[in-house]
């Protein structure tokens, strides 16, 4: 997009009333504002997502996942529209009750190696805690609830930097739980990992979706994985968006163009992306 033009683009909506809803937005527009000029990334965004859903944000390269999941978590404004979380505006919500309603796991957030596995948990607990961070026995149940749910207690000693990268993830989204948030947003929570830890984050992010009934939304890469695990997808396309379920965006020929078709096909027959022979 040009920097100071708006074009609407256009976006499959799912009109739903299900009182269940815990995010949802109208007529977003999302990029970046600097003095004078906007930079559109996407706009028209109407989704919705429920609680104990799990929702994958995928698309190629540069595409405007990042500035998406930013966007929806507050950490960036959007340029105009509406993010709703349980009904109510998102502005409209201080930020120290929005840190009781989402957390987030970035790419590549800053923290300090050497806490323990089980101190950087309890970080998780900061919107609760008074000033000089004092743990009530409330705040240890939910730090261990945590680590419990992520099956990673025999680690909660260990420093984090003698972690493998996929140990550091689970720790972090072990964080996110103990913030005790309804809804979690993760940027590429497999980034750096191989191909069986991968599918072990993913997984285990679709059992906590289920087990905690928290709305976790994830941009990722990994779109095989997403098409197996996923209960919604939001494709972001150059000049399209399109949400829906894996089976309804397949229907629909949403993967057909992604890549170029010369060397990667998506082959619906298996429902997965394979390589051109």
């Amino acid at each position: 997009m040009v920097a100071g033009t708006k074009t609407k683009i256009p976006f499959l909506t799912i009109e739903t009333k299900d009182p269940h809803i815990i995010i949802r937005t109208e007529d977003l527009e999302i990029g970046y504002r600097k003095k004078q000029h906007e930079t559109l990334i996407a706009s028209g965004i109407n989704i919705e997502v429920k609680e104990g859903e799990l929702l994958a944000v995928i698309g190629v390269n540069g595409v405007g996942k990042s500035t998406f999941l930013r966007t929806l978590s507050g950490v960036q404004p959007q340029l105009s529209g509406k993010i709703f979380i349980n009904s109510i505006d998102r502005n409209n919500i201080p930020s120290e009750k929005l840190a009781e309603l989402i957390s987030l796991v970035l790419t590549e957030q800053p923290l300090s190696k050497n806490l323990s596995v089980a101190e950087l948990v309890a970080l998780g607990r900061q919107p609760y805690t008074n000033w000089i961070g004092t743990l009530t026995p409330e705040d240890r149940k939910k730090v261990k609830q945590a680590l419990e749910l992520v099956n990673i207690q025999e680690l909660q000693h260990k420093k984090c930097y003698e972690l493998s990268d996929g140990q550091l993830q689970k720790t972090l989204i072990a964080r996110a739980l103990a913030q005790d948030t309804p809804i979690m947003i993760l940027d590429e929570p497999t980034s750096h990992l191989d191909m069986y830890h991968k599918a072990q984050v993913l997984k285990l992010l679709k059992q906590l979706s289920q087990q905690t009934k928290k709305a976790i939304v994830f941009a990722t890469h990994e779109i095989n994985l997403a098409l197996q695990l996923c209960d919604k997808l939001v494709l972001m396309k150059k000049g399209q968006l399109v949400q829906g379920s894996p089976q309804e965006l397949i229907q629909k020929g949403a993967f057909d163009d992604i890549f170029p078709s010369d060397l990667i096909v998506f082959d619906s027959a298996t429902q997965s992306f394979r390589i051109k022979s």
